[in-house]
C-alpha cells in the first residue's frame, strides 16, 4: 500500500513539475503570437506607397515608416515564437520543429527584405530624385508585393501547417485549434498559389477570405497559451 502511494505522489510530483515548468513557455509562446497581430493596420499603412507617383509627392512618410517598423516587430516575433516553442514541439518530432525555427526564420528573413524594399522608396523621395524614378518605386513596391505574398501568406501557412499537425498529434492544445489550422493552411496556401499565378490579386475579397482560418488560429492559440497553457498532464502521464 505504502509503495503504492510513493508511486502516485511521485508521479504527481512528476506531472506537476513538468506541467509548472511549461506553463512559463506557454505564456511567452502566447504573447509572441499575439504580438505578431500588430502589423494589420500596414494594410492602411502603406496605402500611399502604393500610388504610383509616390515617389514625387510631398507628403509625410511617417506612417510608412511605421508600418516598416511594425513589420519588423513582426519578423522578430516569428523567429522568437519557433525558437520559444521547439523545446516543447522537439518532443513530438524534432526534426519538424527544428523545420518550423527554419521556416520562420526564413519568413522572417523576407519580411526584413520587403522592408527595405518599402524604405528604400521613401529615402528615393526623401533625396529628391524626381519624377525619374518612378518607374524604380513601382518595381520597389512590386517587389514588395511579390515578397508579401511569400512571406506573410505561404510561409505561414506552412508553418501553420507544421504547428498543427504537432499539435494534432500531442493534443497540446485542443484538436479543435489543430483542425483550424491544417484546414486554414491548406487553403491559404491554394490561395497563394493562385496569387503567384495570377489568378487572384493580391489584396483582393477572396484571398482575405482565404486568410481567415490561419488568422483564426494563430490569434486563439495565442488567447489559449496564455489563459490555459498546454494540455500537458496526459502526455506526461503516459511517459511516465
Amino acid at each position: 500500500m505504502n509503495s503504492l502511494i510513493n508511486s502516485t505522489t511521485t508521479r504527481d510530483s512528476s506531472v506537476e513539475i513538468v506541467v509548472t515548468t511549461f506553463r512559463g513557455t506557454a505564456m511567452v509562446a502566447g504573447i509572441i503570437y499575439l504580438l505578431t497581430f500588430v502589423s494589420i493596420p500596414t494594410l492602411s499603412l502603406y496605402k500611399s506607397v502604393h500610388d504610383p507617383e509616390y515617389i514625387i509627392q510631398t507628403g509625410s512618410d511617417t506612417w510608412v515608416i511605421v508600418g516598416a517598423l511594425l513589420e519588423i516587430v513582426v519578423g522578430l516575433a516569428c523567429i522568437a515564437s519557433a525558437v520559444v516553442l521547439y523545446p516543447v514541439l522537439k518532443r513530438q518530432s524534432e526534426a519538424a520543429a527544428l523545420g518550423l525555427v527554419a521556416a520562420r526564420v526564413l519568413e522572417a528573413t523576407l519580411i526584413f527584405t520587403g522592408v527595405a524594399c518599402l524604405l528604400t522608396i521613401v529615402t528615393l523621395k526623401q533625396s529628391g530624385v524626381g519624377s525619374e524614378s518612378l518607374s524604380t518605386g513601382y518595381a520597389l513596391v512590386t517587389m514588395y508585393d511579390r515578397i508579401f505574398s511569400i512571406s506573410q501568406n505561404l510561409i505561414p501557412a506552412i508553418n501553420d501547417l507544421i504547428l498543427g499537425v504537432l499539435f494534432f498529434q500531442s493534443r497540446l492544445v485542443p484538436r479543435i485549434l489543430s483542425g483550424v489550422a491544417i484546414v486554414g493552411s491548406f487553403t491559404l496556401i491554394g490561395a497563394d498559389i493562385g496569387i503567384i499565378s495570377g489568378v487572384l490579386e493580391l489584396r483582393s475579397p477572396l484571398t482575405g477570405l482565404a486568410s481567415i482560418g490561419v488568422a483564426l488560429f494563430e490569434f486563439a492559440l495565442g488567447v489559449w497559451l496564455v489563459v490555459k497553457g498546454f494540455n500537458w498532464r496526459q502526455e506526461v502521464e503516459k511517459s511516465i
